[in-house]
């Protein structure tokens, strides 16, 4: 009996290393290398489009954080299944103004809030984000130190109590007499 436990035992131990090991990314041959492809400020167009279409959405968000992918693979890259790769693109200095507002309408508000955060996110883009239907994303949208005074206005009428305040006081702040 203490035999087969020791046999289970190891089995168990075995499956758990084998686990942590898939889980390191460590069983997809060449993952690191095509990263850093993607990522690479030298790698060729054309090399970027095949990588765009990798399986590992790790490679896809190496590619989307590179500042040199052609603004059509960014916005590519804006409807990509994974919420992390989508996010890249957010944060990514090359990403066009037309991607931002596809993103600002993104499904998953961990995208969208990613969008009201970002500094670099048109105002455009954060007017269209005002109406956006999570209080959540709004109230952000408030707190971003790269706020507009437009989005402020329109915030400052906002039905829930919290972001209308807010943006009321912050529109004091940057402008006492008003």
């Amino acid at each position: 009996m203490k035999a087969f436990s020791d046999v289970r035992q190891r089995l168990f131990v075995l499956l758990l290393g084998l686990l942590c090991f898939q889980s390191l990314g460590a069983t997809e041959p060449g993952l690191d290398a095509r990263q850093r492809e993607a990522g690479h400020r030298q790698t060729g167009v054309e090399r970027l489009w095949q990588l765009a279409g990798d399986p590992a959405w790790q490679v896809r968000e190496a590619l989307a954080r590179n500042r040199r992918a052609p603004a059509e693979l960014l916005d590519r890259l804006a409807s990509d299944p994974v919420a992390a790769v989508r996010i890249a693109v957010t944060t990514n200095l090359s990403t066009p103004e037309q991607t931002y507002f596809r993103l600002a309408r993104d499904p998953d508000e961990s995208v969208r809030s990613v969008v009201a955060r970002y500094e670099y996110t048109p105002e455009q883009v954060m007017l269209l984000m005002t109406g956006d239907p999570s209080a959540e994303i709004r109230l952000e949208l408030a707190r971003t130190p790269n706020r507009h005074v437009s989005v402020l206005r329109v915030l400052a009428r906002d039905t829930d109590p919290q972001i209308r305040l807010l943006a009321q006081r912050l529109l004091q702040q940057l402008d006492p007499a008003s």
